[in-house]
């Protein structure tokens, strides 16, 4: 079975590092394939560049998602989830959502560190949004965005241990998710100087498509088909058809 995951900014090394923690944990017969944003920002890290990388991903689903039987949105604040979801037949997952869920799993409440200071009232946005409100003790970010962080993360672990540690002493989390794309693989190097568990954004969300293959899509309002006009002939395509209605158990071939 086939995964796309889809990196909703334009970095390819990020692609390749999401890929590469991917392949690693992929039981035998499911297989990932990378798509990397084709416009947008090198690294997200505002509400402009949020939205552009929500049409990206759109963008990449049309012009890449047939065959596929999961997709992830390989961006903590997963852009363009909800909308991906009323586009696509197969289970649409993303790193925060995913982590949520998991981290919910673990204890009574939460916290957030990333990379990047406007992540932090976007991803509390986000999460009262999913109904996590409650059980959010708080966002902590650190000066330094997810993709400088990937490109010296032995240099970030300092600060990240101690913002997961103030988020769990100060906060009231019983549990941190680390979020972010740029900080694959880092979590785990945080263990013994975090006093509660840390969760990778990227592990979970890889082993949460994982567990949906397979499993009926999570699909919000139907939409009707519209005219557009500047898309890519692949998403006009995808737009101009509406809902797709499972029936026959196969998409239709919109990227002909």
């Amino acid at each position: 079975m086939r995964i796309l995951l889809i990196n909703a900014n334009t970095s390819a090394d990020i692609t390749d590092r999401l890929l590469a923690v991917a392949q690693g944990l992929a039981p035998a017969g499911v297989t990932f394939r990378g798509v990397t944003g084709r416009f947008g920002a090198r690294y997200i890290a505002s509400r402009a560049t949020a939205a552009i990388a929500a049409h990206a991903v759109l963008d990449a689903y049309a012009e890449h998602g047939v065959g596929a039987d999961a997709v992830l949105i390989g961006c903590f604040g997963d852009p363009g989830l909800d909308a991906l979801r009323e586009l696509a037949p197969v289970p649409v997952l993303g790193l925060a959502d995913a982590s949520a869920d998991a981290a919910i799993r673990v204890g009574r409440r939460f916290g957030v560190v990333t990379g990047g200071a406007a992540w932090g009232p976007m991803l509390e946005e986000f999460f009262a949004a999913r109904g996590h409100a409650s059980r959010l003790a708080g966002v902590r970010t650190v000066a330094p965005t997810g993709g400088q962080i990937a490109r010296d993360p032995e240099g970030a672990l300092h600060m990240l241990a101690e913002a997961c540690t103030a988020s769990a002493q100060e906060d009231g989390a019983d549990v941190v998710i680390l979020g972010g794309a740029g900080l694959a693989g880092l979590a785990a190097k945080l263990e013994g100087r975090v006093p509660v568990p840390v969760i990778c954004s990227v592990e979970t969300g890889i082993r949460a498509a994982i567990a949906a293959l397979g499993q009926p899509p999570a699909r919000l309002i139907p939409y009707e088909p519209v005219e557009t006009a500047g898309l890519s002939g692949a998403l006009a395509r995808r737009l101009s058809h509406g809902t797709f209605t499972q029936s026959g158990g196969a998409e239709p071939a919109l990227n002909e």
